[in-house]
């Protein structure tokens, strides 16, 4: 590695120029597409001998460091002899609260664009514009200053001193971590069985640039399979950046583990966890202004001294870490871990940082991008998460409040929201009597409502955020999020009101996330997907954005037959036969118990179930202690839940949980901890509006629709608790699954190998 540092453009000026407080968000910045569309619309008015999207460059080097700075700049005016750098910034926010310094980080990055022109042509001055634009309305507004050459040097000597202590930091840093990486060994004494395959399937992934989908039995040690590969192909200049992307803490705290072990190991790598704001927010108020949280005002004079504090000292940027330097240079702990993700080697975090529209990271640059891995873990939950990303609700009694409160504060609020409270009055009435009604396009006039909504609030939010209205706020969150989706409203979606009273839910429903998810990670150097439970295959790589080329890894278990002692109760546990099942499900439970002692889980399609099962389960077995699952459980009375099963207990003990939930998946009771699964059901969905709106789209594409949208997410719930029973090679215990559709060749089709040698229960 040489000592040149390459920066675009946007990231030096951020470093430097970004400042002030962090407020609540609600000048909300337009998406990447939408932004670029605004940018083509403005340079289709330049003149002929104008410019657009002019690639730039410049080399300064400063204290043995070699920089690079290069960026597009957006226009090039060369119109009445004078030369003019333009730089367009789209907004959804009002242009009314925007003046000539509102936005000093944009002139930086004009200020930039000039300075680079004038070297490459030999110039004393040169013009500057500003150029915004309002993403609903198309209204622009404009600042133009004169630049000469010396200020602009004086400029950029200021840009590129005060970043430079943050550059050699990191420049230091990227060799002392490839020569760790160089190396390191696998961080054990070998291999289990099929943990090179996989790790080999992630390395030729990155390699190819390729997107591949995994699926690897429980128990093989799918994380430092997939992290420690990576990893590698940073340190042989192929990567720069790990993503590592879960949908629970448990897996969270899998992959911070895995880095740790690499650590202990010798790696030297920056890895930052992203904790949910709710979770770390030090008022517990999740109120992001000066007024309410120190930690938020004066955000940024500060952020830059604690990155260079904490990346100079710690390498694992855990939530207790963050906290820590978080106190001390006095940050919002949530924000500084999202910067955080922009320097560090690896970040661990929810999928929704690259997959949701809403909260996505938004300022990794493309050229990060195509040095950077996804490593979707449980990759299995991204389809109904991706679902749940991609839709959107509006509700007409937050405009029907809305209405009444601003009756007399703000005339152009109230008339807003009394007018979409009127369209969803219309709603109703035209679905009268039913309870739903569905639709087959956007509403168009409605949309143009919210758009309005959004103007007023936005200029009522602006007038100051001390006593503001958190109904106005969040229902201009609600509403932005509406118009989000609706610009990816198509075929795949569906538009449909829920009527309940004078109550209406309007929601546009993703029912096929596949291309939006492949949009998404589509910019990625590569991408693995990967789940002990991606079976079957075809349905997952398809629902995931899959593609023909796309590589497919399936790992065999290296566990044996021997180690499952597998049994089927066919009995019918479906609604209508439920009452007369649960006698004979206690005795099947009674009986295995008492002739196996140990530690159980018995898993229910629904807590209604579970406690029709749990109320004669304990007449009967009183003697057995029994510990519940219950609704909403903190990580505190989670701990606590598993905690009670420890490989010494004397005699019994049994958990009842739910198919679904947060013990049937993600957790890990090695040994005898656990000895045997129990799962009642085959965990389909609860048959509904929603899911019946899936599955007849999916017929309609050609699919097996029932499937889709209930056979193959509810097979994946019982494998999922299923493979909480063997996690190593000296595990062992027994599975009985009591239903009698597992005698029928669909369901037997997507056990796994290892259950297919079973008894049957009489």
């Amino acid at each position: 590695m040489d000592n040149v540092i390459k920066i675009p453009v946007r990231a030096l000026a951020e470093y430097v120029y970004s400042s002030g407080s962090i407020e609540s968000g609600f000048r909300t910045a337009t998406s990447f597409t939408e932004g670029s569309r605004i940018h083509r619309e403005v340079q289709k008015t330049y003149h002929e001998n104008d410019q657009s999207e002019v690639f730039l460059k410049t080399d300064i080097l400063f204290e043995g460091l070699n920089f690079i700075i290069e960026g597009r700049c957006d226009g090039l005016l060369l119109s009445d002899g004078h030369i003019t750098i333009d730089e367009i910034k789209s907004t959804s926010g009002t242009l009314e609260y925007i003046n000539e310094d509102s936005n000093p980080v944009h002139w930086a990055q004009a200020e930039c664009y000039a300075y680079m022109y004038l070297q490459d042509h030999d110039m004393e001055t040169i013009d500057i514009q500003l150029t915004y634009v309002q993403t609903t309305t198309g209204e622009i507004k404009k600042f133009q200053r004169t630049r000469s050459r010396i200020e602009l040097e004086n400029f950029m000597m200021h840009l590129i001193s005060t970043y430079a202590p943050y550059a050699k930091l990191v420049y230091d840093h990227k060799l002392t971590r490839d020569l760790s990486i160089r190396e390191l060994k696998f961080p054990f004494r070998e291999y289990r069985n099929g943990q090179r395959q996989l790790a080999g399937s992630v390395y030729k992934t990155i390699l190819d640039g390729q997107t591949l989908f995994a699926s690897a039995p429980t128990g093989i040690g799918k994380t430092i399979s997939t992290i420690f590969p990576s990893v590698k192909a940073i340190g042989e200049g192929i990567l720069q950046k790990i993503f590592y992307l879960t949908a629970k803490t448990t897996t969270r705290q899998t992959g911070e583990e895995a880095f740790k072990l690499m650590a202990d190991h010798g790696l030297e790598m920056n890895v930052v966890t992203i904790t949910a704001k709710d979770k770390v927010c030090f008022t517990a108020e999740g109120k992001c202004s000066k007024e309410f949280c120190e930690f938020a005002d004066g955000y940024y004079d500060r952020i830059n001294g604690a990155i260079l504090d904490i990346l100079g000292i710690e390498k694992s940027l855990d939530r207790a870490s963050i906290e820590k330097y978080a106190r001390k240079h006095k940050v919002c702990p949530f924000e500084f871990s999202l910067d955080l993700a922009y320097s560090a080697d690896a970040v661990i975090c929810d999928y929704n940082y690259i997959f949701d529209p809403k909260v996505s990271l938004k300022r990794l640059f493309d050229d990060q991008k195509k040095q950077t891995v996804l490593l979707i873990d449980e990759a299995h939950n991204l389809v109904d998460r991706g679902r749940e990303m991609y839709s959107s609700v509006i509700e007409k009694i937050h405009f029907l409040e809305l209405k009444r409160e601003y009756k007399t504060k703000n005339k152009a609020v109230f008339k807003s929201s009394k007018d979409i409270n009127d369209f969803f009055i219309k709603i109703r009435k035209k679905a009268e009597p039913a309870k739903t009604i569905v639709f087959t396009e956007v509403f168009k006039e409605f949309n143009e409502l919210i758009e309005q909504f959004i103007e007023h609030a936005e200029k009522e939010l602006l007038k100051g955020m001390h006593g503001e209205s958190a109904l106005l706020l969040d229902t201009y969150f609600s509403a932005q999020h509406w118009l989000r989706i609706s610009k990816l409203f198509d075929d795949r979606y569906i538009l449909y009101a829920e009527i309940e009273r004078n109550e209406v839910v309007l929601k546009q429903f993703c029912l096929d996330p596949s291309h939006l998810i492949r949009q998404a990670g589509k910019h990625f150097k590569a991408r693995a997907f990967f789940s002990a439970t991606l079976s079957p295959m075809a349905y997952y790589k398809n629902m995931l954005g899959g593609q023909a080329e796309n590589y497919v890894a399936s790992i065999p278990s290296p566990f044996s037959k021997d180690q499952n002692e597998v049994a089927i109760q066919p009995l019918s546990t479906r609604y209508h036969d439920r009452e007369k099942s649960i006698q004979p499900i206690v005795n099947t439970l009674k009986q295995t118990i008492k002739s196996k002692p140990g530690n159980y889980l018995i898993f229910f399609p629904s807590y209604q179930y579970l406690n029709s099962i749990l109320e004669e389960w304990s007449m009967l077995s009183g003697d057995i202690p029994t510990i519940v699952q219950g609704t909403g459980m903190d990580d505190d009375q989670r701990t606590a839940f598993l905690d009670k099963f420890q490989a010494e207990n004397a005699g019994m003990l049994v958990g009842f949980a739910v198919l679904g939930g947060i013990f049937s998946e993600g957790i890990d009771l090695k040994g005898d901890r656990l000895n045997g699964v129990i799962v009642v059901g085959v965990g389909l969905p609860q048959i509904g509006f929603e899911r019946d709106l899936i599955k007849h789209y999916f017929s309609r594409t050609g699919k097996n629709g029932y499937d889709y949208a209930y056979v193959y997410p509810g097979m994946n719930k019982v494998l999922q608790a299923g493979g909480r029973l063997i996690r190593s090679e000296t595990d062992t215990g027994t599975i009985i699954l009591i239903d009698d559709r597992y005698l029928q060749g669909k369901y037997q089709s997507l056990l796994p190998e290892l259950w297919r040698d079973f008894s049957i229960i009489k």
